[in-house]
């Protein structure tokens, strides 16, 4: 369990530091849903392309990353066995994570989300089938988990790519691929897709995403090693809160998701009342979950801890940081409303810049002035992160609509 557990950890922090990849296709694709379906299909293999070369970088450094992983985890020589054993079988899935990446975030922009949640439930079931089968049914051990996502992640993606081709086809307008005497002229045009030239949207804006992602990663590893270093309470406690944050996140991503692709049709349209309307609408229902997810958490949060540990001492100790956990949802759901927003536009500078700002100016000062308060000063930061994140990213919209409108069609 334990091998497992940190291979899992090594490799899924490494594919959420890709999870760039989503966001961008999502703004980009949804950008391209009122225009003809073979600019919806540019998007999209782009996208793989980008994918498949992320994943083959991963492929041949995975030596690197495990060591390194390795490393920090201080794993023992039988841990290590387990662990490498999970990794060098799981990281074999990295083209199917990706490309599922890119599937996922293209249906989203396109507004299927139908299909996203199907996909979503096929690769949970199969994986929970498969690790049952390949565990207990053949006796394949850490092996046989690691071995159960991977074929569960190529399911999804085979099946994201029927789903994918079944969509496009309703297109009447859509004759990409069909054998005529333009045949030619249409694989060209493919061809075309990946140059430089036509590449360099999709790059930037994912470097963009990729340096923002890598900023937010480095908050929540601090919280976890920094945690690690005021004691195996400390540590537990900060492993709680991360799970009320999984939860918060679930849910205000929601909104986002819906936001990030009403807001691409909108900036297509080039109509700015209508993508205000959007934004607004969105601020209304992710302020309402925020509310909702507060008001749980206020009268559930002691049954909550109590399903997620049965140690009494961290279960007390928990009660310290229960107004932490009621003010997350109130002020982190700017952050992810606004994300979508400029998700949606396709403006991944102003993340970044906001990402890093917010780090720089909000996070580590207040660690560093709270510091005396041992953990807490860690949650205090985190509070006023994604309390700046959300400023700035809605004050620089509100800069843009009302000053530089251009920027936003």
């Amino acid at each position: 369990m334990a091998g497992a557990a940190i291979g899992s950890l090594i490799i899924t922090q490494l594919y959420w530091v890709c999870g760039f990849m989503k966001m961008s296709i999502t703004g980009l694709s949804a950008q391209s849903i009122n225009k003809n379906p073979i600019d919806s299909c540019k998007v999209l293999l782009q996208g793989i392309l980008l994918a498949l070369g992320l994943a083959v970088a991963i492929l041949v450094s995975q030596t690197l990353v495990v060591k390194g992983g390795l490393y920090f985890a201080q794993a023992n020589d039988a841990l290590k066995i387990n662990v490498e054993a999970y990794f060098y079988t799981r990281v074999w899935g990295a083209p199917a994570t990706l490309i599922n990446m890119v599937l996922i975030g293209w249906l989203i922009g396109q507004q299927k989300t139908k299909y996203v949640l199907i996909l979503q439930v096929i690769i949970n079931l199969a994986n929970i089938l498969l690790s049952l089968t390949f565990v207990y049914g053949l006796g394949f051990g850490v092996k046989g988990v690691a071995a159960a996502t991977v074929c569960a992640e190529y399911l999804m993606m085979f099946i994201g790519f029927f789903m994918v081709h079944k969509y496009l086809l309703n297109h009447k307008d859509f004759r990409l691929f069909s054998i005529s005497g333009q045949s030619r002229l249409k694989l060209m045009l493919v061809r075309s897709w990946f140059t430089f030239t036509q590449l360099k949207q999709i790059l930037s804006l994912n470097s963009h995403m990729f340096v923002r992602n890598l900023i937010l990663q480095f908050t929540l590893a601090f919280i976890t090693l920094k945690g690690a270093q005021y004691g195996a309470q400390a540590a537990a406690v900060n492993a709680i809160i991360m799970q009320f944050f999984a939860l918060i996140a679930l849910g205000l991503d929601g909104v986002a998701n819906a936001v990030e692709a009403l807001i691409g049709e909108a900036k297509a349209q080039k109509d700015k009342a209508q993508l205000n309307l959007y934004v607004n609408v969105g601020l209304i229902w992710s302020s309402f979950f925020a509310i909702v997810y507060s008001l749980l958490f206020y009268f559930l949060d002691s049954l909550i801890v109590n399903l997620l540990t049965h140690h009494q001492e961290v279960v007390s100790l928990m009660a310290d940081y229960a107004f932490i956990v009621i003010l997350i949802p109130l002020l982190s759901h700017w952050c992810y409303l606004f994300d979508g927003v400029f998700v949606g536009l396709s403006l991944g500078k102003p993340m970044r810049d906001s990402m890093f700002i917010s780090t720089i100016v909000g996070f580590l000062p207040t660690w560093w002035w709270w510091q005396d308060s041992g953990n807490m000063s860690l949650w205090y930061a985190m509070l006023v992160f994604l309390s700046f994140r959300g400023i700035l990213l809605g004050g620089y919209y509100a800069y843009l609509y009302t000053q530089k409108p251009e920027y936003l069609l």
